[in-house]
């Protein structure tokens, strides 16, 4: 009879890229029983990494406690899955070699898998956690107790198999994990090299950040008339142009690999964009009212210039003061800052330790940016900021936040 095992796989990274360790469990499918663990600190890489390191290890204790064995691997990667399921093509450089790798430890006749939400997969996140708190000490993950005491906790029922190949299979499995472990330094060393270089969170740990990656809105008509385009005028959609720049910034960020969560502005030009980077990550979007452009009251559709042609007070005054509104009722910048701020907590609280794209503005962007300096209001007009452009911003748990980038345009070129 054909052994059936759950294999549950998870990666982390305290920084993304940062300090980095992966956990996997193997479950018989029958019993529910644990059957071997793995985890391991692998030094500076990303999420993504971690979690396909995770796979490679359960799936090797898995073929060592039986390599006919019937394989179902669960993880919270959707990219991982639905890479390994051969639905997504595999582009990014670190990847390859993995996903190659796990490919060739069972046939793919013996392996399926499925995708589950983060709260189903507990006991590989703590495992992988574990090891990056042991990383943290300059030491390797050891288990809390012996696999083959895994093993033997419970019953074993009769699958046909003496009774002692259970604990033979254990002592495969530990051997197997330990054969992994020996290219550890060797690895942590490439990732270093290979992720320094993706750039919005390559810092010391100072615990799991939610890091925002601010992707301003592709072009619409109006953007390179340079005319005030907020949220209380018309909303336009993305132009050719916006639409081909939604594109570009979407295969940058599949080839880094690294954003787990999509979140948008309700207006058209930023959901056009963040849908086109979903369907290139395999993510849904999840809207947020608070990421809104500024209302630019009765400037919306003008140009500075026939802004202070027409309404020369106000706009002295705009320029003079955050306070200020645009004529009309608009909002001030102040007003803005604390919508954005008040956004800003609520996001963190929802996606601490995780990369999340924020899709948005112009003014939310500059906004946010300007928070984490610290820096007065008037900054936001010494800030340069295109069309598709990404910035990114870390924010700790002690409060701190860090400035990984700013309009950054390289993938439009």
């Amino acid at each position: 009879m054909v052994r059936e095992f759950i294999v549950e796989a998870d990666g982390g990274s305290r920084g993304n890229p940062g300090p980095a360790g992966y956990g996997s469990v193997v479950i018989d499918a029958v019993t529910g029983e644990t059957l071997a663990e793995a985890a391991e600190y692998i030094g500076v890489a990303t999420n993504n990494v971690a979690e396909y390191r995770g796979l490679v290890a359960g799936l090797r204790a898995a073929h060592a406690l039986d390599p006919q064995a019937s394989v179902h691997v669960r993880m919270d990667s959707k990219l991982v899955v639905e890479q390994m399921s051969g639905r997504w093509k595999i582009k990014h450089p670190d990847m390859k070699p993995l996903a190659a790798e796990a490919a060739t430890v069972l046939p793919a006749s013996q392996v399926t898998y499925e995708w589950i939400p983060r709260e189903r997969n507990k006991h590989a996140d703590r495992l992988a956690n574990e090891a990056m708190d042991a990383g943290k000490r300059g030491k390797q993950w050891e288990p809390s107790r012996s696999t083959a005491e895994l093993d033997t906790s419970r019953p074993q029922p009769d699958r046909g198999a003496p009774p002692g190949d259970a604990a033979a299979g254990a002592a495969k499995a530990r051997a197997a994990l330990a054969g992994a472990r020996g290219n550890a330094d060797a690895r942590a060393a490439g990732n270093v090299a290979s992720t320094a270089s993706q750039g919005w969170s390559a810092a010391p740990d100072l615990g799991a950040p939610a890091t925002f990656v601010l992707l301003r809105h592709g072009e619409t008509a109006l953007t390179p008339e340079k005319r005030f385009s907020g949220s209380g005028g018309a909303d336009p959609e993305l132009s050719a142009a916006g639409r081909a720049q939604a594109e570009r910034v979407a295969a940058a960020l599949a080839a880094r690999g690294t954003v787990q969560a999509i979140v948008s502005s309700p207006l058209k030009r930023c959901q056009e964009t963040a849908r086109t980077v979903a369907a290139r990550l395999g993510l849904d979007v999840h809207i947020e009212e608070g990421l809104r452009e500024t209302d630019f009251g009765a400037w919306e559709g003008m140009t500075f210039g026939e802004v202070r042609e027409r309404f020369p007070d106000d706009m002295n005054a705009w320029l003079a003061s955050s306070k200020a509104e645009p004529t009309g009722g608009g909002e001030s910048f102040a007003a803005v800052a604390r919508r954005v701020a008040a956004t800003r907590d609520r996001l963190v609280g929802q996606y601490a330790g995780r990369t999340v794209l924020l899709v948005t503005h112009v003014t939310p962007i500059k906004t946010l940016v300007r928070l984490a300096l610290g820096a007065p209001p008037e900054s936001l007009f010494r800030m340069e900021l295109s069309a598709a452009s990404l910035s990114a911003v870390a924010y700790y748990g002690d409060g701190n936040a860090s400035v990984r980038l700013l309009n950054e345009t390289a993938h439009l070129r």
